[in-house]
């Protein structure tokens, strides 16, 4: 471990030095969701300098309402904006209290219980969930709201915030791991923690400032937030994020991430490499590029071996390489990761006996493919000299003394990132927190979890707790079963057992229970929907299998406590005297799979196989898409299936509501049915005379009554720092104008008629400066001056560049567009090619292609479709609508003037600039 990182005692003061040593560095990215892989290399970014001005500002938000030393509740969705708000609160000397928001129209008992418990004083969001939070949500009065997004909604200045002045000991944040039944838990996690975390992953990953990182996890846990967010920012590179969903929904985004950004580093939970396997066809593989990806690391949950195997021999074709395979261990009690291996060594995958496993001895076996073995992975070495790394004891939990050399036990761990204990709960905290271990000073955490070493490699072979981990996620077996028992009447309370059973080389849940007599003849199919949809309601995942058992069936203790390792081996060989026995039916059939000839009928068969029912059964179609029980992942993969089904987007509030299947159904279709006839045109090289789109015309109008005017001149100015190779500059923007044809578009009048006229050929006007010797006002005042020049519609060209150096690493680039053939969304994609086709053709990437999406139809070529359009049923259909509501006398505004305007506007406007004091501002 380092010592050099000392000067950060807090995450206030590593975000602090990032932004004062590495100010336009983008260390944050987020790819915004799409559904084509041409959106999906859209994305926003911030700067460790624009991350911390934000946080300041919220910062100095939160130090205005008193909140020092309090709680701060963080509902947002995946982006940037909860990245801010993160840092936002631990500027203002907050403790920050993650969670998901809730489901669109479903309560939360989760982010209830949370609240109970935490007792934030403010709640952060966006302005597009307030109002949804407040429906689903009770909160305690005097709990302030800050909308972090709303521009009516004041945060002050980055110059008003106030350094705290926190204490590394102090609360950073509270992560929550669950809670429905009783109090949650959240572990108390200070700045000392996290940055003594951050170090141990830096040193057993090797990662330097030349790393490249992806992560989908959701930022709301510990591996998303410490591993995917706050890791990069210790170690000073930077992060390209995206949604979780957008992962479930189409896993392959995340892999052409890492071959968009070249990235060295990703990973997720096990069960994320196996939906790669099974839900990216051989066709979206193609262009995958994995070689730069040299740590794939693996945690949360069991490591299966035959994972890794089956990833590996699908991505081995596509760059993809065994020894980027990393295994590792760890858990929100300590803070994240607990133990590690040696980057490029790939996984070690060693066999045992597994009937001696279930004595609890570890007894290696020679032949891993025998009957009688079980194959494990080791996560990482057991104990490393370096300063700071865990203890990590293998102890027998009822004596608290260490297990001998193969005996599988407890695994305890000591060490600077065991988080401080559990928020309210010191009795719980004691427990967990509080263990000793004879002849070693000081407390050790207990995990919960079974394991062994083995030559030095810790084995983790299970768990003494009950904890359920499906799909990378923590759920307490009480917590689903008191769900269950509630979920209908025929259900006896108490007697209801949860547990986890492997199927397909994946952990589902399977949960049984036993039924009232008086009901033992009743719908067993009512009782079996009404389990499924509750835990699907409030846990986000549906059950594999459930079991209605005759009363006083279930295994017990003689205190009356549900035995779930009996239940779960008696679910397994079937020895219970079952009512009625429910398995879901294999889901995992070709996706858009034809089974009927309407669409009501395909999206039952897809709603039924989603949900697990067995082959051949029937979904009412008047019935809710939410009615059937289908979790989180099945959910977006449905919405993906009618996406590319109908063409059509649909809202995911929309699936989780009510609305029976024959609405949504016939909801589609008639947006089907309503779409113009005429689809938009086709890629064309087309030259000549076009009309103008409405839009154009509004424009070519006002230019003529003002032609000198600069009021539609759209200006953009860039940075540029680094040594700039003019050459390949003037050859990308050629490349644009050859590859854009507005840029080679002029406007002209044709019988007095204005036409826009598209040219086989065309150049910018590109200016050059020599700015070396200029002030910032001078350069300032130049910039100006070019900004507003007016442009000449009818001879062209309607965008110019001129580039002013500063010197030989710092350069200005200005492009000015007139409006008429450009918006802000257009400049931005323009810049973005331009970057992209300079770096292709500069010297130091000789023979290297620029990879940028098919063009779109020309915008001319559009217009045209849009007067077609507006000339037929359609149009006509628009004007009656207007004609209806104008019609008739329309009231006469008659607005007191300062004083009399001309009719041609014949000035340009002009920014006065007022610097204010300090102290005024």
């Amino acid at each position: 471990m380092r010592t050099d990182q000392q000067a950060a005692s807090t995450l206030v003061e590593l975000l602090r030095r990032r932004a004062g040593e590495q100010p336009e560095l983008a260390g944050y990215s987020f790819l915004l969701d799409a559904a084509g892989a041409e959106a999906e290399a859209k994305e926003v970014q911030l700067t460790y300098a624009e991350l911390d001005r934000r946080a300041r500002g919220l910062g100095a938000a939160l130090q205005r309402l008193g909140a020092r030393g309090e709680r701060a509740l963080l509902l947002y969705p995946p982006g940037l904006d909860y990245v801010a708000a993160f840092f936002g609160c631990l500027y203002a000397g907050m403790a920050a209290v993650p969670a998901y928001p809730p489901r669109p129209n479903r309560p939360s008992p989760r982010v209830r219980s949370i609240i109970e418990n935490a007792a934030p004083r403010v709640i952060l969001t966006t302005a597009a969930l307030r109002p949804k939070l407040e429906s689903v949500l009770q909160v305690p009065a005097g709990t302030e709201w800050l909308v972090t997004d709303d521009p009516l909604q004041e945060i002050p200045q980055a110059g008003a915030w106030r350094d705290p002045g926190i204490d590394p000991s102090a609360l950073a944040f509270l992560q929550y791991t669950s809670g429905s039944t009783a109090a949650p838990k959240g572990v108390m996690l200070s700045h000392a923690n996290l940055l003594h975390n951050l170090e141990l992953i830096r040193a057993r990953f090797a990662q330097t400032e030349r790393e490249r990182t992806v992560i989908w996890l959701p930022p709301y846990h510990d591996m998303g937030l410490i591993g995917g967010i706050l890791e990069p920012l210790f170690a000073g590179y930077p992060v390209t994020l995206l949604s979780p969903l957008a992962f479930l929904q189409q896993p392959v985004r995340w892999l052409r991430a890492i071959t968009r950004t070249r990235a060295t580093t990703s990973g997720g939970p096990n069960f994320a490499y196996e939906l790669c396997v099974q839900k990216i066809p051989a066709e979206q593989r193609q262009g995958l590029d994995l070689a730069s990806w040299s740590l794939a690391f693996n945690g949360a949950e069991p490591i299966r071996p035959e994972t890794l195997e089956r990833f590996a021999a699908a991505f081995e074709p596509y760059g993809f390489r065994r020894e980027a395979f990393y295994p590792c261990y760890g858990l929100a009690e300590s803070t994240l990761l607990v133990s590690a291996g040696r980057r490029g060594t790939g996984a070690s995958v060693r066999a045992f006996a597994a009937t001696d496993l279930e004595q609890h001895r570890a007894t290696p076996v020679a032949d891993g493919g025998a009957a009688e073995a079980r194959t494990l992975t080791a996560s990482g070495v057991a104990a490393d000299p370096a300063p700071g790394y865990p203890e990590i004891a293998i102890v027998r939990p009822e004596s608290a003394e260490r297990c001998a050399t193969g005996e599988v036990g407890e695994i305890w761990v000591q060490g600077p990132s065991v988080a401080q204990g559990y928020w309210g709960q010191p009795e719980e905290t004691a427990r967990t927190f509080g263990a000793r271990l004879a002849g070693v000073e000081g407390t050790f955490l207990r995990t919960g979890d079974l394991g062994f070493v083995d030559g030095g490699e810790l084995f983790v072979t299970g768990r003494l707790k009950d904890l359920i981990i499906l799909r990378g996620r923590n759920h307490y077996p009480q917590d689903i079963e008191l769900t269950v028992e509630r979920s209908h009447p025929a259900l006896r309370p108490g007697c209801v057992a949860a547990f986890a059973v492997e199927r397909a080389g994946e952990e589902r849940l399977a949960v049984m229970g036993e039924v009232h007599r008086e009901h033992r003849h009743g719908d067993v199919e009512e009782i079996v929907a009404a389990i499924r949809r509750a835990v699907a309601d409030e846990h986000e995942v549906t059950p594999d299998g459930v079991v209605l058992l005759k009363p006083a069936a279930l295994p017990k203790t003689s205190s009356g406590k549900v035995q779930r390792h009996a239940c779960r081996a008696a679910y397994l060989d079937g020895s219970l005297p079952a009512i009625a026995t429910w398995t879901a039916g294999e889901i995992d059939a070709a996706p858009g799979e034809e089974t009927g000839n309407d669409l009501v009928h395909w999206m039952a068969a897809e709603v039924a196989r989603r949900s697990g029912m067995p082959a051949g059964s029937a979904v009412d179609p008047r019935q809710s898409i939410a009615s059937h029980a289908l979790d989180s992942l099945a959910m977006i993969e449905l919405m993906h299936a009618i996406e590319r089904r109908t063409g059509a987007t649909v809202d995911i509030e929309t699936l989780f509501s009510e609305m029976s299947l024959a609405n949504l159904a016939a909801a589609l279709e008639s947006r089907q049915e309503d779409a113009p006839a005429e689809a938009l045109p086709a890629v064309t090289s087309g030259t000549g005379d076009f009309p103008l789109s409405r839009a154009q015309l509004a424009l070519w109008f006002l230019h003529a009554l003002a032609p000198e005017s600069p009021a539609y001149n759209v200006p953009n100015a860039v940075r540029v720092h680094g040594t700039l190779d003019a050459e390949s500059l003037l050859g990308a923007l050629q490349a644009l104008v050859d590859r854009h044809p507005v840029l080679r578009t002029t406007f002209v009048t044709v019988d007095g008629e204005p036409v826009q006229r598209v040219a086989a050929s065309g150049e910018l006007e590109v200016a050059s400066h020599d700015a070396e010797s200029w002030g910032e006002d001078q350069l300032a005042a130049h910039l100006e001056a070019e900004s507003v020049r007016p442009f000449d519609l009818e001879r062209g060209p309607l965008a110019r560049v001129a580039l002013y150096s500063r010197s030989a690493s710092e350069h200005v680039l200005l492009l000015t567009m007139h409006h008429i053939i450009t918006d802000f969304w257009s400049l931005g994609v323009l810049l973005d090619e331009l970057a992209a086709l300079y770096a292709a053709r500069h010297v130091g990437h000789a023979g290297h292609t620029a990879e940028l999406p098919a063009p779109p139809p020309a915008y001319a070529e559009w217009a045209r479709w849009q007067e077609c359009e507006l000339g037929g049923a359609a149009g006509e259909a628009l004007w009656s609508y207007w004609r209806e509501r104008l019609g008739g006398e329309l009231p006469v505004l008659d607005l007191p003037t300062d004083r009399p305007r001309p009719l041609v506007q014949g000035t340009a406007g002009r920014a006065h600039r007022y610097p204010l004091a300090a102290g005024l501002a």
